[in-house]
């Protein structure tokens, strides 16, 4: 076994001398090459990937979840806080039914469940008062916690103490609740979804005004009741909401101008920078209003009409019943006498009554007014080594697209901005925009990359093989036509079975030996071969 081995081990010692320097070291290289790509890539397809499956457990719901793995043999990665869990990418879901299924994530709070769990004693009565109120609490926690933007919840509720007697016309004693919220980090509580925990906690326990009850944060900041008596509003949540409006605003308007000016210019060729102010005042008032339905006459409808004519005649030369005159006996207005001795006259009356619009306008202006707004656009050039090579028609009408989105938000100012103003507020420039030089390898880039190397292992080992068997072709052609064109050696020969005395046979031998040694091994060689 070890003669075969050395004889193995000459032969590949013998082949790998053939080599050059070069190819040597281009036949390791390759071997080196493709091992590395080899374990790369076995590296990657063999670990496992995790991802977030929990975060922000409480310490019981982490251990419940880690004992249900660890039955089911789910590999895991438990964070160094024991709040956050995380299984195989492709195992996230089944885990995530699996524990809802068996109700192991209840953020802590157990709620009416904790009844399930019934003892073979009872309870007393302090026993199950204390439960109950457990439960309330872990059936409050839990609705709090559905809102996105609150990550856990405590929750503190305390009864009256029941009294059988109750003194006369004396009102019996309120609930109170205490609850405190820890906001996931990036959300914010608005006024709306304030008083919804309000209403939550007030209408699930009896007896338990809104008043009664107290909300604050993680940071020891109170969220008050829009609505409730002695309280007002808190001005740090209504900045916040002023500011979220103007920020959504803002994102909306640099949205829009970047995909419109993306679209035409490229998106990697514009920047937009939005600058707003808005004014939250909100004002009421109240307009009564008289016009006339005949707008061009400017009358109104005509309801009724009323003519009233007399006409009075009289003869001077008839008997007169009455002088005229002021005087005791005279009649007052009573025609006189003329010259020609009869006189005529007409009275005449007309009331018209006219109808008109009355119209009476309540109105109430929204708080939600953009009072300025700026807006900044970067072009980078088509050359971005010349920044005149942007043409001044494109930012002339860069310049007025951007003009018509400043004038369309900036319409309900009053008074309105003049044209001139609304060109002051957008600047449009070029600039070579600043690029980073590498970028991070994203997992499709790494895989590409690592494919291309294999790849390339293997053209170069498939190129080597090609051109080892060409050059042992080549080899064992040249060995062929080099013994065909060589001459055959004639050994000497030695008459043994003339020769009865081994010492004239080995005296022969020795001065083969002597004289020609290179015939001597080659006899040497022939009688091993034919034995």
């Amino acid at each position: 076994m070890n003669e075969n081995f050395v004889q193995y081990w000459n032969r590949m010692k013998q082949y790998w001398n053939q080599f050059s320097k070069t190819q040597k070291f281009t036949f390791v290289a390759t071997v080196i090459l493709i091992m590395l790509t080899v374990g790369i890539i076995s590296y990657n397809f063999s670990k496992t990937e995790y991802a977030l499956a929990y975060t922000n457990l409480q310490p019981s719901d982490a251990a419940s979840i880690k004992s249900y793995l660890d039955s089911a043999k789910i590999p895991y990665q438990l964070s160094e806080d024991g709040k956050s869990i995380g299984v195989p990418r492709s195992q996230v879901a089944s885990v995530k039914l699996a524990v809802e299924s068996q109700g192991l994530n209840k953020s802590g709070n157990v709620g009416y469940g904790s009844f399930d769990q019934k003892s073979m004693l009872g309870y007393t009565d302090r026993e199950f008062d204390v439960k109950y109120v457990n439960a309330v609490q872990g059936e409050l926690q839990q609705l709090i916690n559905s809102n996105n933007a609150v990550s856990s919840s405590k929750v503190l509720i305390t009864f009256p103490d029941k009294s059988v007697f109750l003194p006369k016309g004396a009102e019996p004693e309120k609930a109170s609740a205490s609850v405190v919220v820890n906001v996931k980090p990036g959300y914010t509580l608005d006024q709306a979804k304030i008083d919804t925990m309000y209403n939550l906690v007030s209408h699930s326990v009896k007896n338990l005004p809104i008043d009664n009850i107290t909300i604050s944060d993680q940071n020891g900041d109170q969220l008050d009741y829009s609505k409730s008596k002695g309280k007002v509003s808190g001005s740090s949540n209504l900045a916040v909401q002023q500011f979220e409006i103007n920020n959504q605003f803002r994102n909306d308007v640099t949205r829009n101008v970047q995909q419109m000016l993306g679209s035409i210019l490229g998106k990697d060729k514009v920047i937009v920078s939005v600058f707003s102010t808005m004014n939250f005042d909100q004002t009421k008032r109240k307009e009564q209003l008289v016009t006339a339905p005949n707008t061009v006459d400017q009358k109104g409808l005509e309801i009724s009409v009323q003519e009233l004519s007399k006409n009075y005649t009289s003869d001077s030369s008839a008997p007169q019943g009455g002088v005229p005159g002021t005087g005791a006996t005279d009649v007052p207005g009573y025609p006189g006498s003329s010259n020609n001795g009869k006189s005529k006259s007409e009275e005449l009356q007309k009331t018209v009554n006219y109808e008109v619009n009355r119209i009476t306008n309540e109105i109430e202006l929204t708080p939600y007014v953009v009072k300025d707004l700026t807006i900044n656009v970067g072009i980078e050039p088509p050359n971005p080594a010349d920044p005149n090579s942007l043409t001044p028609q494109t930012i002339a009408a860069v310049q007025q697209i951007v003009t018509n989105v400043v004038r369309a938000a900036l319409a309900d100012n009053n008074p309105p901005v003049p044209e001139a103003d609304l060109a002051k507020k957008v600047s449009v420039f070029p600039h070579t925009f600043a690029r980073a030089n590498t970028s991070p390898l994203t997992n499709s880039n790494a895989m590409l990359l690592y494919g291309g190397l294999g790849g390339l292992a293997l053209a170069l080992l498939a190129g080597g093989g090609y051109w080892l068997v060409r050059r042992r072709r080549a080899a064992a052609k040249a060995e062929e036509e080099l013994i065909d064109e060589s001459p055959k050696l004639e050994f000497p020969t030695i008459d043994i079975d003339n020769v009865n005395n081994e010492n004239q046979v080995r005296k022969q031998l020795e001065q083969l030996a002597k004289k020609k040694p290179e015939d001597f091994v080659n006899l040497l060689r022939t009688w091993l071969v034919d034995e």
